[in-house]
């Protein structure tokens, strides 16, 4: 191992040290990465002249088609949660479902499924959910522990379900590192991986979550009656129930219907998105008192991802510069276990980094290093790849004791409810994501038929 690239390991050590101590992560990131190039420089190591191409990445970052998707599909997430409508949905389903034993659990993971492909945003839905049925559930009897870890869990299901914002960024660095891949190989007209595949690909796997969630709760109220109790509750008039299921169910259908069947790209069917979710709100609240907070919080999310991703970026060129990739590379080459061993080597990694980053962290910074290096052993479906770290980045949104879902929830819930109980409530439903990630190890067509059925992959 040359001196580079010893220097290229420190460089990911300091940055994850930098961020377990609680630094901003793109400040830290970008300036780590500055520190590391001056002394790569002094020592003779790399040219510091190399980040004369930053400003040309930057620019290709600002000006890429897929990530102009991500604002729009921010704004949408957020004037829904804004409008209420979430808020309804939530009060409707949960009358209809409450009758049965451990319907409130139910009818937070189908809603928690809804808000995901209608809004995107984890925070959004975790807020909303912990809001309104936190305290239903509790003041009906429900194990603090399964209403906190539903909750939390059912609203992860917005990392993995389209349209999550995730989905579109970790598409984007895929297909970057996909063709990257192709080009190392000598192929010169490289195929490419769009957002449009891993939306496709993920709706099997984000089906299969709900599901596991479901049968989990149903478990936990056969055989402890008491955690999970049947609650009285005031008949939904099913009209009614219609209703409330229309504005997302329609929105969905607009957004992902249109991505999925080649009428838009993502980002037209952002836009389209964007527009919806302003006809949806008109109807509920007066749109000039929603456009203002919805635009400030849709800039301070924006802002926060794009940031991030350019500190990311200097982050992987420097990295480069001191030959780190290539290490990479060899490195997962030589694993025992051929190309299983290589991927499984990195899934750990990945699950390991979620306790102290989020998944956008992991996506801007991680993906870049490993997958190129992956993409080009044999038998990898970077389709398969992709959905198998969006199941894994779930959990980092997840799982104790850093996870962005337990903070959000820790703001809202009632005082009854300890730190204790939702970092015990969530670990059964981490463990069900690890299965879910062990029948796409074993089951790929999971992840790879329908992007195979819409586009042929």
């Amino acid at each position: 191992m040359s001196a580079a690239e010893i220097l290229s390991i420190l460089l990911v050590v300091a940055a994850i040290a930098a961020l377990m101590v609680g630094y901003p992560v793109a400040l830290t990131l970008a300036g780590i990465s500055l520190a590391f190039a001056f002394l790569g420089d002094a020592l003779g190591l790399m040219n510091f002249a190399i980040l004369g191409a930053l400003p040309q990445r930057i620019y290709g970052v600002m000006t890429n088609d897929v990530l102009m998707a991500l604002p729009m599909f921010v704004f949408m997430g957020v004037m829904l949660e804004q409008s209420r409508i979430a808020e309804d949905l939530l009060e409707r389903v949960g009358r209809l479902f409450g009758r049965l034993r451990g319907g409130l659990g139910f009818a937070v993971v189908l809603v928690g499924a809804l808000l995901a492909a209608s809004t995107g945003i984890v925070g959004a839905t975790a807020v909303t959910m912990g809001l309104i049925m936190l305290p239903a559930m509790l003041r009906h009897g429900y194990d603090p522990r399964l209403a906190a870890g539903t909750v939390a869990a059912s609203a992860t299901l917005a990392q993995i379900v389209p349209p999550s914002t995730v989905l579109v960024v970790l598409g984007d660095q895929l297909n970057i590192a996909y063709q990257a891949a192709q080009l190392a190989q000598g192929t010169f007209a490289p195929n490419v991986v769009s957002v449009g595949d891993l939306f496709a690909g993920a709706l099997g796997p984000g089906l299969l979550l709900v599901v596991l969630y479901l049968a989990y709760i149903a478990l936990i109220a056969w055989l402890k009656p008491q955690s999970a109790p049947a609650v009285t509750a005031t008949a939904t008039p099913i009209g009614s129930l219609i209703e409330a299921l229309l504005a997302p169910v329609v929105l969905i259908v607009a957004v992902l219907g249109s991505i999925l069947f080649g009428i838009a790209t993502p980002t037209e069917a952002a836009s389209v998105g964007a527009v919806g979710a302003i006809l949806l709100a008109w109807r509920r609240t007066p749109i000039r008192a929603l456009l203002r907070p919805v635009a400030e919080k849709t800039t301070q999310i924006t802002a926060m991802i794009f940031l991030i991703l350019i500190g990311a970026t200097l982050f992987s060129l420097v990295f480069r510069a001191l030959g780190g990739d290539d290490m990479v590379s060899r490195a997962l080459m030589h694993l025992p276990g051929g190309t299983g061993g290589a991927v499984l080597v990195v899934m750990l990694v990945i699950f390991l980094l979620g306790f102290v980053m989020d998944a956008f962290e992991i996506v801007f910074v991680v993906v870049p290093i490993v997958a190129p290096a992956l993409l080009k052993l044999p038998g990898i479906d970077p389709v398969w790849l992709g959905i198998m770290m969006a199941v894994n980045l779930q959990t980092s949104y997840l799982h104790p004791p850093l996870g962005p879902t337990l903070f959000y929830l820790r703001g809202v819930a009632p005082p009854e409810i300890t730190t204790r109980h939702i970092y015990v409530g969530v670990i059964p439903f981490v463990l069900i994501q690890l299965f879910a990630l062990l029948v796409l190890w074993f089951w790929p067509g999971l992840a790879t038929a329908l992007p195979h059925a819409f586009y042929g992959r």
